[in-house]
């Protein structure tokens, strides 16, 4: 039973990851209809950020959570502002290109300078140790990640789906035209919710540092499994890809107990299966 709960365990920090990265390409996709392939770079690109605050700053983790996300979240606008914007109205399949693209470029950017090792990324002093809880040994840091990305996940949701800005950014995506009338300035928004989407993707990679290591390529293997997840919950769906993204952690924990020969593809099948019965997700509407 204890191998049960630590591969449980594993499974709901894997679920942490998927539901904050599925939930930044939801936010993207749902709001600007752009298939961000590059949200895995980014993802890295927040690992490597919270790493040289360290090493080179000596600022540590927890500032890292606030700075990290901000700093990759404009570097995220400047790549909207610049590239992403000309394919508004255009078919996904050139914005999917293009940050295909885009992955490559800062992938094999960082690799020529750091290889293809992982970095060591310390846990804070905060959270080292772990807790018996009679059934099994948790770590505090891993309770920390699942406990605090839930909470991300769903103030992210509240904030789209239950304010007055989230209207906004839904308006200014479904009709632009009326939502400027009312002064709005759109294009701005437009960056600024590309912005969210990409600062989610470096919270996980803050989140996964001290885990998975700081590694170039880190976010080549995750991105394929969290675009599954994204398409099981529904393309564009909120609160789709934050209940999808913990379930199939779970489900993936499991797997690799009971039969771990399917463990890496487990997911895969579920979305075949999904799409076969529910080609729009399991929460997403049709068009």
């Amino acid at each position: 039973m204890q191998a049960l709960y630590a591969q449980l365990l594993v499974g709901l920090i894997n679920g942490s990851f998927y539901a904050l990265l599925s939930l930044g390409l939801a936010v993207i996709f749902g709001m600007l209809n752009i298939i961000n392939f590059a949200h895995g770079a980014l993802y890295m690109m927040g690992a490597f950020c919270a790493y040289f605050l360290l090493s080179l700053l000596g600022i540590g983790y927890w500032w890292a959570l606030l700075i990290a996300p901000i700093t990759v979240g404009i570097f995220g606008m400047i790549l909207e502002r610049t590239m992403l914007q000309w394919l508004s109205g255009l078919d996904h399949l050139y914005g999917l290109l293009l940050t295909f693209g885009l992955a490559l470029i800062i992938q094999g950017v960082f690799q020529n300078y750091f290889g293809s090792s992982g970095l060591p990324y310390a846990i804070p002093d905060e959270l080292k140790g772990g807790m018996n809880l009679g059934f099994m040994f948790l770590p505090i840091y891993r309770g920390w990640v699942v406990v605090f990305s839930l909470v991300v996940c769903l103030a992210t949701w509240y904030l789209i789906e239950r304010t007055r800005l989230g209207a906004y950014l839904r308006a200014a995506t479904e009709n632009p035209t009326l939502v400027r009338a009312f002064g709005i300035n759109v294009p701005r928004m437009i960056t600024l919710t590309y912005g969210l989407g990409v600062g989610l993707a470096a919270l996980a990679g803050v989140l996964s540092a001290p885990i998975n290591q700081v590694r170039p390529l880190m976010g080549e293997n995750i991105i394929i499994v969290v675009f599954a997840v994204v398409v099981i919950g529904g393309m564009g769906s909120i609160m789709g890809s934050i209940i999808t993204g913990f379930a199939l952690g779970l489900i993936e924990g499991l797997t690799k107990y009971f039969y771990p020969e399917a463990s890496n593809t487990v997911v895969f099948v579920l979305m075949v299966l999904v799409l076969l019965v529910k080609p729009t997700g399991l929460t997403g509407r049709a068009a």
